[in-house]
């Protein structure tokens, strides 16, 4: 919600006038807000404007003497309106339920308009492509807190595993809505989460493949994949990007060898490796996104199978099988420290930089799995991610 700039305002005014932490505010603005010499308009999150028809022998200040709003704040929204009766002016309404419904076919376009009303929101959250998929569609990352612990989430690595991305964006409207209500996290404030944690979220890695599972085939490009799908036009089964890569099997730890066994040997739509590591621009940018990023841990979010991975050749660190044996109680997950498999990005985070990283396979049933299982696995991983963030490494 934006509004006017309270003159002389500090952060702290700003704060007792909508009830919210300062540090939330302050985020939310340029650094200069904190003395008030920022522009003429304050961004405040948590809020949206609601429009009220004032009645006769109403005032502002009667308005919001009823609402338990201080009048100062309801004028800050309503800058040149006189507030005469019959006039409309807009009321703050605290946002208390999620922006964000996950439990959608959830595509490209879908992620973008929850993106835009969660930074709408919420605008101490950050919003940016860390790269391009092969048909220019933006692989976004949101950042939420500036802490030095870095966790990261992603989802979608795979085409027909979409319901993870909306899982995944429910998870992180349920952290922004406890951050504005100061609530607590797995026994934490949310506020001191936001203060010692930089959370980042990849929520969709592949978006080509999601839009072709949900919508179909892109214009230029129906002869390939029908081709490479065996001539089928359900593309429900496809996993790998556009092009007929598998994105989850394109990073360098042991490439050579999945290369080596994996079958097909050519573009199709799963399993196939690509022709050299990180050949696929969705990978490249996750690749390129972690090397500059230096996270702690990483959490990648897969169906099917209520299980997860959390090794890779024993260069995963001591810390890692305690974060397991919690996620497992935490979900009901199996907690399985190593499968046969090699060139994942879960399997290259932990041989590159000896930190946690885990593959957890959400529900179980067959891809893409239904939306009717959505709110079980919102549930069983809830308490994981709330883990994750709140502190567990």
């Amino acid at each position: 919600m934006i509004i006017g700039r309270l003159p002389g305002g500090s952060l702290a005014d700003y704060a007792r006038l909508f009830r919210l932490q300062p540090e939330l505010i302050q985020k939310s603005n340029e650094p200069g807000l904190c003395v008030g010499e920022v522009g003429e308009k304050v961004c405040i999150p948590g809020y949206s404007g609601k429009p009220y028809r004032l009645k006769e022998g109403e005032t502002v200040d009667s308005v919001a003497s009823n609402c338990h709003f201080d009048s100062k704040a309801i004028k800050l929204m309503n800058q040149g309106v006189q507030g005469h009766p019959g006039s409309s002016i807009l009321l703050p309404y605290r946002v208390e339920s999620p922006v964000v419904i996950g439990r959608t076919e959830y595509s490209p376009a879908i992620l973008a308009r929850d993106l835009e009303a969660l930074t709408e929101t919420y605008p101490f959250a950050k919003v940016s492509p860390i790269g391009y998929s092969v048909l220019g569609k933006p692989i976004w990352e949101l950042k939420i807190g500036s802490g030095e612990r870095k966790i990261h989430f992603n989802a979608s690595f795979h085409a027909n595993e979409w319901i993870t991305s909306g899982i995944l964006m429910e998870l992180v409207n349920m952290y922004l809505l406890a951050l504005c209500e100061n609530q607590s996290v797995f026994g934490k404030e949310a506020l001191s989460i936001f203060e010692s944690t930089e959370l980042s979220v990849v929520p969709m890695v592949n978006p080509d493949g999601v839009d072709l599972v949900l919508n179909g085939p892109p214009a230029g490009f129906g002869e390939a994949v029908t081709g490479m799908n065996g001539g089928r036009t359900d593309f429900s089964g496809w996993k790998a990007n556009i092009r007929g890569v598998d994105l989850n099997n394109q990073f360098p730890a042991n490439w050579e060898v999945e290369k080596e066994r994996k079958e097909p040997q050519s573009p199709a739509p799963r399993d196939f490796p690509g022709t050299a590591p990180l050949s696929e621009p969705e990978a490249l940018a996750m690749a390129r996104l972690t090397e500059k990023s230096g996270f702690d841990a990483v959490i990648a979010f897969h169906t099917q199978g209520e299980e997860f991975y959390w090794g890779y050749g024993g260069r995963e660190p001591a810390v890692s099988s305690y974060i397991a044996a919690e996620f497992s109680r935490l979900s009901g997950y199996r907690a399985v420290r190593t499968i046969d498999s090699h060139a994942g990005f879960k399997d290259w985070f932990i041989q590159e930089y000896r930190r946690p990283g885990f593959t957890i396979e959400l529900g179980k049933g067959i891809n893409p799995l239904p939306l009717s299982c959505f709110n079980k696995i919102y549930r069983d991983v809830s308490g994981i991610f709330q883990f994750a963030i709140g502190g567990c490494c």
